[in-house]
């Protein structure tokens, strides 16, 4: 049992560790935007080919795009009560309804009475609707210039794209293929797969702030009771629980310092929602845990008292996210005086934890949650 959950640990460890990097084939970790696409995928935002590749520098279409970008926003669910009008799509069309929410949220403009689903969604296109998904600063046509001027093809860029470009630079989401070329902004040409990831993934790190002001009446927090953690903090829809912040987890089997050993593998589980002051759930309840025991000794007769010192590592999610949930407890029993007193001068205290027991742990570094969907930010 032990060899078992050692192993699932190091697998789930791995995994984590190396952040998906290897979704792909095609894909290496070192590739510029490994990270955007592996975690959109991870999410069910975009998803790669039958022969298990991403293509990255393939294009997508513009009723890919609309999906995609619901999709990241997490609003697939969302009911359009008055769809618009295309003589180029209709209601059996596989992405109408996933258009008609880009419409209704004001990602994309509906002044055309075509959509054109099948053409290549553009880089000005894409940034525009991905800009269009937040509240921005309005800006001049001056302003978007002086953001956009070290773009060597700034004199192309089109009259309707210079605004959402030169937003798009003030919040870094102009994305650009890294290279020792010119930097170039390239509007009309088609984006590519990466670069839409790459988009997708500056579009909703930064809805989860500022999103437009339909996007904020459906991005509600999700609230609930719990244990409060003193110190998380709220920005935009984003939770964070500082480094050094106390939570109680309990783990599923008994741990003793006279039977287990460093190294040995446990699993436990979040006893009640972890939440902000206010309410907000940081850590669903029944999330799992998965660590280690740090250190290990026997309680030994006028030699030492028991130590069990706990190391935690990950946390798996209700939504199947397995995230770093790095953080350090020992298992102690209360005492009065009078047997601190005995335990100091005799020793030999066996210590003892079983499933019932609350253990507190310390986390060592901060957490970052969507608190619209419990998603832990990496």
């Amino acid at each position: 049992m032990k060899d078992t959950l050692k192993l699932m640990l190091s697998s789930l460890m791995v995994m984590v560790t190396a952040g998906c990097a290897f979704a792909f084939p095609d894909v290496n970790d070192d590739y510029w935007a490994a990270k955007q696409i592996n975690e959109l995928n991870a999410k069910g935002v975009i998803v790669g080919y039958p022969d298990g590749t991403f293509q990255p520098d393939e294009n997508v279409t513009r009723a890919e795009f609309a999906s995609m970008a619901i999709k990241a926003l997490g609003q697939e669910s969302i009911q359009v009560a008055q769809p618009v009008t295309f003589t180029d799509i209709t209601p059996d069309f596989w992405a109408y309804d996933m258009i008609q929410k880009a419409l209704y949220f004001d990602l994309i403009n509906s002044s055309s009475n075509t959509f054109r689903p099948d053409d290549n969604v553009s880089r000005a296109e894409s940034i525009t609707m991905a800009v269009n998904a937040l509240t921005t600063q309005e800006i001049s046509d001056y302003k978007a210039l002086t953001a956009l001027q070290d773009y060597a093809d700034l004199k192309e860029i089109p009259q309707d794209f210079l605004i959402p470009a030169g937003k798009a630079q003030i919040l870094n989401m102009l994305v650009t293929v890294p290279s020792a070329g010119e930097k170039k902004i390239d509007a009309k040409r088609p984006a590519t797969r990466a670069e839409v990831a790459a988009i997708l993934y500056r579009m909703l790190d930064e809805a989860r702030y500022n999103p437009n002001a339909k996007l904020a009446e459906v991005m509600r927090k999700k609230t609930g009771e719990g244990y409060v953690i003193e110190g998380a903090t709220v920005q935009g829809s984003v939770g964070t629980i500082p480094a050094g912040a106390i939570v109680p987890i309990n783990i599923t089997q008994a741990i003793s310092s006279q039977k287990n050993q460093s190294g040995d593998i446990y699993v436990g589980t979040v006893p009640v929602n972890y939440t902000t002051k206010d309410k907000y759930i940081l850590i669903y309840e029944k999330s799992a845990l998965k660590g280690q025991l740090l250190d290990v000794k026997k309680g030994k007769w006028f030699v030492r008292n028991g130590v069990l010192i706990l190391d935690n590592s990950l946390v798996v999610t209700p939504n199947d996210q397995t995230a770093h949930f790095y953080a350090t407890g020992e298992i102690k029993k209360d005492r009065n005086w009078f047997m601190k007193i005995v335990r100091a001068t005799l020793k030999g205290e066996k210590l003892e934890n079983y499933p019932d027991n609350t253990v507190n742990v310390k986390l060592l570094k901060p957490i970052k949650v969507d608190l619209t969907n419990g998603w832990i930010i990496e």
